[in-house]
């Protein structure tokens, strides 16, 4: 049960993303009454990371990812997924967090709902928000959120997504290894998850096999 959260810490943003990284695990996500807790992970360095979207510059696109630390970076992917980021470092820089799998905790009902549309079956509860695309879908985030600030209420609550801390510690030693679905940079180190958890999107054994768009 999810108790009292409060908007996470912005200076605990105000850096490297691969040191942020590890630090959200077990947080919240929440968007209105639905609510993940962050398993999952990868960071990305903006102009000096050939996976970043920012590795060429500022464009319209990526605009959001140059903001102030705690803000949503919100893209659109294979012509039908949304993938959300939690901006970090300084201003200027284009530093970011990709949130891969939450586990959900709140507002079930909605998240199937939202999982069900176009598909036979609904997902069973460790699947709704496992991969960047799902999570997104399942808390009805997309690109209309892309520069909101998540350590805001934004006046209601129900108006945009939110970077909750319930006081959960990140887990002491969380798994890492090289980050999903990307050719430039694929060797770094810059995923992290909590170990054993099922509702990761990937487990180590099945990267060996993975295509790009399996990583949504």
């Amino acid at each position: 049960m999810v108790r009292n959260p409060a908007p996470v810490d912005r200076e605990l943003l105000a850096r490297d993303p691969v040191d942020v990284a590890p630090l959200l695990l077990n947080k919240l996500l929440a968007h209105g009454r639905r609510v993940g807790r962050v398993v999952e992970v990868e960071a990305y360095r903006g102009e000096s990371d050939p996976a970043s979207h920012a590795y060429r510059g500022r464009t319209p696109r990526n605009g959001s990812m140059f903001g102030s630390p705690g803000h949503c970076y919100v893209y659109f992917t294979y012509g039908m997924h949304y993938c959300m980021n939690v901006v970090c470092g300084p201003e200027g820089e284009a530093r970011a967090v990709l949130l891969r799998a939450l586990e959900p905790v709140g507002g079930l009902e909605d998240m199937r709902a939202a999982r069900a549309v176009g598909r036979a079956s609904v997902p069973a509860d460790e699947e709704l928000c496992r991969g960047p695309g799902n999570l997104c879908r399942a808390l009805g985030i997309d690109r209309s959120h892309d520069g909101l600030d998540l350590l805001s209420t934004h006046g209601n609550p129900d108006e945009g997504p939110r970077l909750l801390d319930d006081g959960t510690e990140p887990p002491a030693r969380p798994a890492r290894g090289r980050r999903v679905g990307v050719r430039a940079g694929e060797n770094l180190p810059w995923r992290f998850w909590v170990p054993g958890h099922a509702s990761l999107s990937r487990t180590p054994r099945a990267l060996r096999d993975m295509k790009l768009h399996d990583c949504l």
